[in-house]
């Protein structure tokens, strides 16, 4: 059956922790990394963060706009959380025009995997990395 050309994109669920925040995501990523800078690990409170990026305008919220906990100023760079829970849930990137999802609020399995670590010179002391993966000082070149 032709459908004018188009593909039918794979839409992902994710949420929060407690549930009040969900969204829907193509999955259409073009990169899944680890970010050890020191926001990151802050932001989460982890080691590092996994995430996966998407060209803006590819997620929508589909429950608890109105429980948003935006961190920074729209449109400009800024990370949305759950305003009840904390958990965070992605990152949206003003400077190129990327959203960066916590893969960890994914509930489906995307198709991209994380490839590569960013900004290990300034990862946590305590952790060491145990992959393979290219890792870069800052971002990657």
């Amino acid at each position: 059956m032709d459908n004018g050309g188009e593909r039918s994109m794979t839409m992902l669920e994710g949420s929060c922790l407690c549930g009040a925040v969900a969204y829907a995501v193509e999955d259409a990523f073009h990169a899944a990394f680890y970010c050890h800078c020191s926001r990151c690990r802050r932001a989460t409170g982890s080691a590092f963060k996994p995430m996966a990026a998407i060209k803006t305008g590819r997620l929508r919220l589909t429950r608890g706009e109105d429980a948003l906990l935006i961190y920074g100023t729209p449109p400009g760079s800024h990370d949305v959380h759950c305003g009840a829970c904390g958990s965070f849930l992605y990152s949206v990137i003003a400077d190129n025009g990327n959203t960066h999802v916590a893969m960890g609020t994914l509930i489906d399995t995307p198709s991209v995997k994380p490839s590569f670590h960013m900004f290990v010179g300034s990862k946590a002391p305590w952790y060491e990395i145990g992959d393979d993966l290219p890792q870069f000082e800052g971002l990657p070149g």
